[in-house]
């Protein structure tokens, strides 16, 4: 068997020799076996080990890349899965909420022609009876929502009564708007506080593009780790012992 050295591993990632040496301790690879003077001595399952690991990384993060990787080397296999299941859900999530974004800004511009929606007009602030009426839903809904965090309106100083202004207006109209299509309350209170942190919608357009393109190269890393950590669980399976 023809045998690799730190240098040969490095080399294929432009790392260094003390990287490869540190993944080693750190368990991301099998340990080594040594020669008679005690040089490192890896085999093509340490390589395949290090280029999974380094796929991990982008598909994943570094701390879950690290868990999968350590699972994987010391035959763990359910924990490594689950681990990868754990991020594919978190994606998932991710995709959800975007999804739910740009509905809530389609809303907002009005639909089809595009047109941006004027705020809502509120005089004066609403009692939540005159909101639950203006949305067509019950005041318990209103309530609901504002214990999921979906709105969150002041109290009145005189009679501590809700009072909800335009911005207010503007959330429960996209809170009712997503609840139409099913989305649940957790998620659109993420989508409403995305939209307030924002201040101006144009803000939340500009970084929906960037975030979809971040998702997307997310989930073509995933594909990459994913086709190269089931060749090394063929490997694993083949030669246990190398």
């Amino acid at each position: 068997m023809s045998y690799l050295r730190p240098a040969d591993l490095a080399r294929e990632h432009g790392l260094s020799p003390q990287t490869v040496r540190n993944y080693e301790r750190h368990g991301f690879l099998p340990p080594a076996g040594r020669s008679e003077t005690g040089y490192r001595r890896y085999t093509g399952r340490h390589a395949a080990a290090l280029r999974t690991y380094l796929a991990l990384v982008p598909a994943h993060g570094y701390a879950e890349a690290g868990t999968i990787m350590r699972a994987a080397v010391e035959g763990r296999w359910d924990d490594a899965l689950t681990a990868v299941d754990r991020s594919h859900a978190e994606l998932l999530r991710d995709r959800e909420t975007l999804d739910a974004v740009g509905e809530a800004l389609a809303h907002l511009h009005g639909r089809p022609s595009g047109v941006r929606r004027p705020a809502p007009r509120v005089a004066q602030p609403f009692t939540i009876g005159e909101l639950a009426r203006r949305l067509g839903v019950g005041v318990a809904t209103v309530r609901a929502w504002e214990q999921a965090g979906v709105l969150a309106p002041r109290r009145r100083p005189d009679t501590n009564h809700r009072a909800y202004d335009a911005d207010d207006v503007r959330d429960a109209e996209l809170a009712h708007f997503l609840r139409l299509g099913h989305y649940p309350l957790r998620l659109i209170a993420t989508v409403v506080q995305e939209v307030r942190t924002a201040g101006d919608t144009r803000t939340l357009e500009s970084a929906l593009a960037d975030w979809r393109a971040r998702i997307t190269s997310r989930s073509r890393a995933m594909l990459k780790a994913a086709t190269l950590l089931s060749a090394y669980l063929a490997l694993e399976d083949e030669h246990p012992s190398d």
